[in-house]
Order: structure tokens, then C-alpha cells, then sequence
């Protein structure tokens, strides 16, 4: 008798049509939950200043509504794609680049990630050409839309080559096992230091150029490139070892900007 023929045999019952609709309406619904949670403090806090403390109706409510409704669904859809590919195409070819044992290549690749991921950049596309502008207005450069466009690609390049060997020298770090805390005090004395030589109209600049640079492209795979290297290599605790990468990210604009606008 074939087991499947057999009355003793138990077997495991198939989900029915109405239970598998809810199992995937409830894996689709939970980003958007999570998301819903982590925007209701900042609608907590508009409504309570709008109307209460400045006691204004909010102009524009439909508008609004509808526009808070498309951030929530944006803000779902890019974690739940954080989850399903950046954060692991950057985990498995840091193992891929580990058990290939060629150190050159990987640091190749770290310099490379660093570099394009930061030219994507819309935070700092947007940031570098509000600089332009200013800088044109304030008259350090000549106000034409060549000199604009020249300095806001200057600026975007000197961040993307900052973020480039930020990254080659953390996954040195990482490799060699060497206390992060260390590098970063050293790297934020040396700001300290450059700030007294830069010129003032590019300090804020600078400051602010290390911020906008670990945004939405760049973070998910530096973090994910890092937390894969410490999983990879013997002796590495990922807690420990694995973060990081994204605090040299922003610090090493800094130091490069300040020295742009020396240069410049």
C-alpha cells in the first residue's frame, strides 16, 4: 500500500485559500505596521505643536494626508528592500571577497562601493548644489551656471573619494582587528585641527557634507559590507568588529571638504 494510501499515516493538512491570504496579507502589512509606528511620533509631534501650541489648522490637510500616506508606503517598501537585497549581496560577497583570500581585490572593492555608492547620493547631490549656489551668491566663485556646476561636482567627487579610502581603511581595520575608538578621536582631532586653517565659508559645509553622505544608498550596504566581513573572518565579533565603517564614512568628508576648500 502506498503511504499515501494509508489511513494510519498521518499527514500534514495543505493551508486552505483563506488562511494562505491572511499569512500573506500579514507579511505584507507588517512593514508597513513597523513603519506606521515610526512615523507616529513625528505626526504626534506636528499635530501637537499645529494645534495646540500655535492653535492653526493644518493647511493643506487632504494634501498632506495623501502625501504622508505615500511616505509611509516609501518607507516600507525601501527597509523591506534593504532586507531582501542590500543587506545581503553586501554580506555575501564580503564573504566571497574573504574566501577568495586576495586582499588587493577586496580592498578594491571597498574603495569602489564607497566611491559610487556616495556619487548616487541624492542627499549630497542636493546638498553640493545648494553649496554651489550659496558660494555663487556669496561671490567665492563666479556666479554662472558653469562655475556652479563645477563646484558642486568638485564637491561631490571630493566626498566620494573621502568615503572611498574611509572605507579601504575600516576594512583594514577590521582585518587587522585594530579598536575602532582610536581611529575615530584620531580622525576627529585632525577636524579639530583643520578647522582653524579652512576657510569659514566651507567649514559648515564640510560638517554638514559628513552627514548627508551615510544616507539611503550608502549606509545598507557599508554596514552590510562591514557586518559580513566580521562574520567571515576567524576571531572577529561582528558587535564589535562589524560596525563602524559608517562612522568613517562621515568622518573623513570633513577632513576632505575642509581641505577642497583650502585648495580650492
Amino acid at each position: 500500500m502506498h503511504p499515501a494510501d494509508n489511513p494510519l499515516v498521518s499527514h500534514p493538512k495543505k493551508a486552505g485559500p483563506l488562511k494562505i491570504f491572511w499569512t500573506r496579507l500579514r507579511k505584507i502589512s507588517e512593514p508597513l505596521v513597523e513603519s506606521a509606528v515610526a512615523l507616529l511620533p513625528i505626526v504626534l509631534v506636528i499635530a501637537f505643536f499645529q494645534l495646540i501650541v500655535l492653535r492653526q489648522s493644518i493647511p493643506n490637510l487632504g494634501q498632506m494626508l495623501w502625501g504622508a500616506v505615500l511616505v509611509l508606503l516609501g518607507l516600507a517598501l525601501f527597509v523591506r528592500g534593504l532586507q531582501m537585497a542590500l543587506f545581503p549581496i553586501g554580506e555575501e560577497m564580503a564573504y566571497n571577497f574573504v574566501r577568495k583570500g586576495n586582499l588587493w581585490w577586496l580592498l578594491v572593492f571597498a574603495f569602489t562601493l564607497g566611491f559610487g555608492t556616495t556619487v548616487a547620493e541624492p542627499a549630497l547631490i542636493a546638498i553640493a548644489q545648494e553649496a554651489a549656489r550659496v558660494a555663487a551668491t556669496g561671490e567665492v566663485i563666479e556666479n554662472t551656471a558653469q562655475a556652479m556646476d563645477t563646484y558642486a561636482t568638485g564637491l561631490r567627487l571630493t566626498v566620494a573619494l573621502a568615503v572611498g579610502i574611509a572605507l579601504v581603511v575600516g576594512v583594514f581595520r577590521i582585518l587587522k582587528g585594530w579598536p575602532v575608538q582610536y581611529l575615530i578621536i584620531a580622525g576627529y582631532f585632525g577636524v579639530v585641527v583643520m578647522t582653524f586653517f579652512a576657510p569659514p565659508e566651507i567649514i559648515g559645509i564640510a560638517y554638514d557634507s559628513g552627514g548627508v553622505t551615510t544616507s539611503t544608498v550608502t549606509v545598507p550596504l557599508v554596514a552590510a559590507l562591514g557586518i559580513g566581513l566580521a562574520h567571515t573572518i576567524h576571531g572577529r565579533d561582528p558587535l564589535i568588529d562589524g560596525f563602524g565603517l559608517i562612522a568613517f564614512a562621515s568622518l573623513t568628508p570633513m577632513i576632505f571638504v575642509m581641505a577642497y576648500g583650502m585648495l580650492y
